[in-house]
């Protein structure tokens, strides 16, 4: 079979990297014994899968398919052809595998010389769930569901089922969608997650509503938009007091009536004081009432969300970790929000999928996991010796006064958008500015400061774009933010074993070496 494809055919390297790991932790996972054929080595699994990934290829029915007609993946299973069953029951096992995959492989590329980590770049990317976003449902609609909708449902998956057959290769109902009991447990799921976001939302706005009433007691102004319950409460507040000053007001003059009457003496002249319900200042409280009234009615009923802000509280029926993540130049995808730290010389050397729409609370544990992996890479690296990261670039979803001050490497975090930081260092630093924010706004306004920050685009973009594009890996075929999140460290660990192999450094040469 070797004199089917070239010797520098790409397959023979990848081939060879993979048997230079250390897949350990595979075999272990191997069956063996019990009746049946004997299984497929899982080496040969994991090198079909990685060249499979890197093709743009993750449907295993597809893989199964190029098995049998196509020539380096008939050379990677030598002649086998395992089918899309045993395929897709290897990738399952994603979740306990790929983190150390994707540690071997980093270890491999510190082999070759590679994962310079003297400045590093951290960024987010929105990948796309394996669900459609159609199929996002507020709470009273998975309660609706629940209740009576997925029997009904079921039985529509069921016959298709029986329409495509079960075991074809055509698009047949996959059984977590067709079979009624999964369903109902990942509404169940869906609508048990939004609960728990409710709770905690309310929560939170008790404890805001609680602080802005203590400081309007105390005679304090607070900025920004007032709880509903807290603004209906003050306004309540309000009216009490206006009503209770107007009726004192009205009570003391016919006190000073009634005793310059007793004394025989006129009345004090002047405009007799409005009661409560002619009092203007009862009028205004009362009308300020009314609007706080309607407002916190607004805010019990369904949430209604902003302009462009999203549909408010959802949950996915298809894949309840997923979310509805804002992408560039407006609109929403459903999916998650990757976060990856980049090295200097474009590998990924740190990686998480998280279902957060924004990316601030992440900069500290992506940092943590750099630091993890330069202490990983330094130590395999040729001649060793201490590098930790020397600098970490993030844009503007990053900067927070914690993510400015957190122990750590020093950092530029972008205080604006790009345009803006370029014009602030056209025209040079200003008059000191206040607060950790502030001093990182003056540090990229001078010519060191940015200079390093515009590194930040092509050490942190690149990888993304070489997955997506190259690799053409857009969307996640598993659901669930467990198997999700192995599939795309899986993707970023090839992408890891290509950067090393189209940069020169994995050679047979070199592969020769190693061993």
């Amino acid at each position: 079979m070797r004199e089917w494809l070239p010797a520098d055919h790409l397959v023979w390297l990848v081939i060879g990297a993979v048997g230079s790991l250390d897949t350990r932790a595979v075999h272990a996972h191997r069956r063996t014994g019990g009746a049946g054929a004997a299984g497929y080595d899982p080496d040969m699994l994991v090198t079909l899968l990685i060249w499979a990934y890197a093709q743009g290829v993750s449907s295993s029915r597809r893989i199964e398919q190029l098995c049998r007609a196509d020539v380096s993946f008939r050379v990677i299973c030598a002649g086998q052809a395992p089918d899309h069953v045993t395929i897709a029951r290897f990738r399952a096992q994603f979740p306990g595998l790929a983190g150390e995959l994707f540690t071997q492989v980093l270890v491999l590329c510190a082999r070759l010389g590679m994962g310079r980590v003297g400045t590093v770049a951290l960024d987010g990317t929105k990948v796309a769930a394996a669900a459609s976003k159609d199929v996002n449902r507020a709470e009273k609609a998975l309660r609706k569901l629940a209740a009576g909708l997925v029997a009904a449902h079921g039985e529509t998956d069921a016959a298709e089922d029986e329409l495509f057959g079960a075991g074809r290769r055509g698009d047949e109902v996959p059984a977590e969608v067709a079979d009624p009991a999964t369903r109902g447990e990942r509404i169940r799921a869906a609508l048990a997650d939004l609960e728990a976001e409710r709770k905690a939302r309310e929560q939170d706005q008790e404890t805001k509503a609680q602080a802005y009433l203590d400081e309007a007691r105390a005679g304090r102004a607070r900025r920004g938009r007032v709880p509903a319950a807290a603004a209906l409460t003050a306004a309540r507040e309000r009216l009490a007091k206006a009503e209770a000053a107007a009726a004192a007001r009205a009570a003391a003059r016919q006190v000073r009536d009634a005793q310059a009457a007793a004394a025989g003496r006129r009345g004090s002249g002047g405009k007799r004081p409005a009661g409560p319900e002619a009092s203007t200042a009862v009028r205004t409280a009362r009308a300020a009432l009314a609007r706080a009234q309607a407002r916190a009615q607004d805010a019990d009923s369904e949430p209604v969300p902003a302009a462009g802000k999203g549909p408010g509280p959802v949950r996915n029926i298809t894949d309840p970790d997923s979310r509805l993540m804002p992408v560039r130049g407006g609109g929403f995808i459903q999916g998650y929000n990757a976060q990856n730290l980049a090295s200097e010389d474009g590998l990924i050397i740190g990686t998480e999928l998280t279902n957060d729409t924004t990316d601030t609370t992440w900069f500290e544990p992506m940092l943590r996991i750099g630091e993890h992996a330069a202490t990983l890479i330094n130590a395999h690296r040729p001649g060793g010796g201490p590098a930790p990261i020397g600098l970490i670039l993030a844009d503007a979803g990053y900067c927070s006064t914690a993510n400015l001050t957190t122990e750590g490497p020093d950092r530029l975090i972008a205080t604006g958008k790009h345009h803006d930081l370029e014009k602030q260092a056209r025209h040079g630093a200003g008059p000191g500015r206040d607060g950790p924010i502030g001093a990182m706004a003056d540090r990229l306004a001078t010519p060191d400061g940015i200079t390093a920050y515009r590194r930040r685009g092509h050490l942190a973009e690149t990888p993304h774009g070489q997955i997506k594009h190259n690799l053409g890996f857009r969307r996640l075929s598993m659901r669930g933010h467990a198997k999700a999140a192995a599939e795309w460290r899986f993707a970023c660990t090839v992408h890891n074993l290509l950067k090393a192999i189209t940069t020169g450094h994995l050679t047979p040469q070199a592969l020769a070496t190693l061993a």
